[in-house]
């Protein structure tokens, strides 16, 4: 079956899928030790499955157990998870959803950070010819 977004996915199979993908692969034990108001280990099984026959996940075998690891890029999926933020929460403007990222962490911005955001910032005004884009 083709692996659509992780926005088609229901509430339960997207935090399994998050915890794959912070963990790199996990085993339904792992991922059910990580859910919040888990279900059954066998309930758990069975949505791995199912996400693997929906071409998000695959498996191999480690002894008894299987081990799942995602199908897709992890950068890919987060370029994707945050265009589609930006597109529904900020209606499609990068520099709302930068500046609300910025606002809600402005106590704890290291100098470092700050210098890679001009950086990032610098370089984007020199691809949109110097011109402001937002």
């Amino acid at each position: 079956m083709k692996n659509r977004g992780l926005d088609q996915l229901g509430r339960r199979e997207r935090q399994i899928m998050e915890i794959v993908y912070r963990r790199g692969s996990a085993s339904a034990a792992e991922v059910l030790a990580d859910l919040p108001d888990p279900p059954t280990y066998t309930a758990v099984r069975g949505m791995l499955r199912l996400l693997e026959s929906k071409g998000h996940l695959r498996h191999e075998q480690d002894g008894p157990r299987y081990v799942y690891h995602p199908t897709a890029d992890p950068d890919r999926v987060s370029k994707s998870a945050v265009r589609h933020l930006v597109r529904t929460f900020f209606d499609n403007s990068a520099s709302s959803a930068v500046a609300a990222m910025v606002g809600m962490y402005e106590d704890r911005w290291s100098d470092e950070d700050l210098d890679h955001l001009e950086r990032l910032i610098d370089k984007a005004r020199s691809k949109a010819g110097g011109g402001g884009a937002s």
